[in-house]
């Protein structure tokens, strides 16, 4: 080996009390949340080794574990702290899921006797931003029916719904699907919906046929910090093609613009004046979380 090549450390994650080789990790065939996806998850950036809105995202973890009852109250920031930590700290995006357990064999039901799965790794987070906002592309999206259960508000991990419409939105040469269910817009298929109307910023409200995403709360957090006035309300396929602007939010993704709806373009088909400006609101925080600076 020459002295310029390095060594690439092994990546460790956790899995039932060990932190391991990712390598070395197994499940049993019979765990549910491998045979029914009987299970949560949470996606959490950590900065330089913190937790991001961390304590918010163990809140929706908390009521995703009592909402479908699984019994799991583990020390979680001092587990995902030691995981960053044994993983080089810096910027990194943690997986958290959580089964049921396994029962040794295939059976719908289930008594308290099941020892919950609990898995979490971690992987790079680039600066999406680092570019500017003339780099990051618009997307074009489609509109399908969401077809997904009534409890979108439980961050399960049975996501076939949401994998086929963004399949469709693939074949369709689409970036993202937004679903439409009973004449009202719910949310993408990995990301939250906004639109803008005479500079008045709009995402529908929360309920249990949508998931609370912790960045586009982050997003009205910094509108309200900005004086950026929003609504939380019901959206209509009618008023998402007459937007002035319209936006996703997702945490890999943060927030892109939307420039063409099911082949029409929204407005001028360009990016927006509030889209650049939550940029930039996004820009400074993310630069000052990722660098200290």
């Amino acid at each position: 080996m020459d002295a310029g090549s390095a060594v690439m450390s092994p990546e460790i994650v956790y899995l039932n009390g060990e932190f391991i080789a990712a390598a070395a990790a197994k499940i049993s065939v019979f765990d549910r949340g491998f045979l029914f996806g009987d299970s949560v998850y949470e996606v959490i950036p950590y900065y330089r080794g913190v937790g991001f809105r961390l304590a918010e995202h163990l809140v929706r973890l908390r009521h995703s574990l009592e909402a479908i009852r699984i019994p799991a109250d583990l020390d979680w920031p001092a587990l995902l702290d030691e995981l960053v930590a044994r993983n080089g700290g810096g910027n990194l995006s943690v997986y958290l899921q959580v089964s049921r357990g396994s029962a040794g064999r295939r059976t719908q039901v289930y008594d308290g006797s099941l020892q919950p799965t609990v898995f979490a790794c971690c992987t790079p987070i680039r600066d999406i931003y680092a570019s500017g906002a003339d780099s990051v592309q618009g997307y074009r999206v489609i509109v399908t029916a969401d077809l997904r259960w009534h409890r979108c508000d439980i961050k399960a991990t049975g996501l076939l719904p949401n994998i086929l419409v963004l399949q469709q939105a693939k074949e369709a040469g689409a970036d993202e699907a937004l679903m439409i269910r009973d004449g009202l817009l719910t949310e993408g298929g990995s990301s939250n919906l906004f639109m803008v109307k005479n500079g008045v910023l709009y995402t529908p409200k929360l309920g249990s046929e949508i998931l609370g995403g912790t960045t586009r709360d982050l997003v009205l957090t910094l509108a309200r910090e900005a004086g950026i006035p929003y609504q939380e309300t019901d959206l209509t396929y009618e008023q998402l093609l007459a937007a002035d602007e319209v936006w996703i939010s997702s945490s890999t993704r943060a927030v892109v613009p939307v420039l063409e709806v099911d082949g029409q373009p929204i407005a001028d088909g360009q990016k927006g004046p509030l889209w650049r400006r939550m940029f930039e609101l996004f820009t400074h925080l993310q630069h000052r979380l990722m660098t200290g600076e």
